[in-house]
């Protein structure tokens, strides 16, 4: 059975001019611009709003619409930019399950130990200071799991879909019209 081709979303921004699209402190070429903050998070969080195998189709309003056509440099731009902050996700991903394999062997040797001190405290139950220590090396063991269990088991959920939504913004069909006289940006 074919798989159905994922959902196109269109986002429309909004802008007076085209340089609001780009950050005005950036020093490198025009082309590879940093855009606007307000601008990304804009595209962000409607992006944010959909699937994450969705694609997207950008609509960007320019009121003072410059006299050439600026759509291969708005693509490029969002090439350019989304495609930077795909790699930076990846490495985060790539950092956090280091930490999470890193945290796991910690946790598990730590675990380890506990568990072997509680057995070796196992034969002293009629003390009741060695029998907490004994539940308090138990607890302290599973306790040292925490950390990487978080990091293998969720905190790798939200960086994978701001990846895939990176990625499919970079890869957006982008159109640019002469804007009316609405402004959201």
């Amino acid at each position: 059975m074919a798989k159905p081709n994922p959902a196109v979303h269109r986002i429309d921004l909004r802008v007076v001019e085209l340089c609001a699209l780009f950050n005005s402190m950036d020093p490198t070429p025009f082309h590879r611009r940093d855009l606007d903050k307000e601008a990304v998070e804009f595209l962000e969080n409607w992006a944010l709003e959909f699937s994450q195998s969705s694609h997207f189709l950008i609509v960007v309003h320019i009121e003072k619409l410059p006299a050439a056509d600026p759509t291969n440099l708005i693509v490029a731009a969002f090439q350019y930019y989304f495609g930077y902050k795909s790699t930076l996700t990846k490495r985060n991903l790539r950092l956090l399950l280091r930490e999470g394999r890193t945290s796991l062997f910690i946790g598990l040797g730590f675990l380890a130990l506990c568990l072997l001190g509680a057995d070796l405290l196992a034969g002293y139950a009629s003390n009741t200071f060695l029998r907490m220590l004994k539940e308090s090396l138990l607890i302290g063991g599973w306790v040292a799991m925490w950390r990487p269990m978080q990091l293998l088991l969720y905190d790798w959920w939200p960086i994978v879909r701001k990846l895939r939504i990176y990625r499919n913004l970079g890869n957006a069909n982008v159109s640019v019209i002469q804007a009316s006289g609405q402004r959201e940006l």
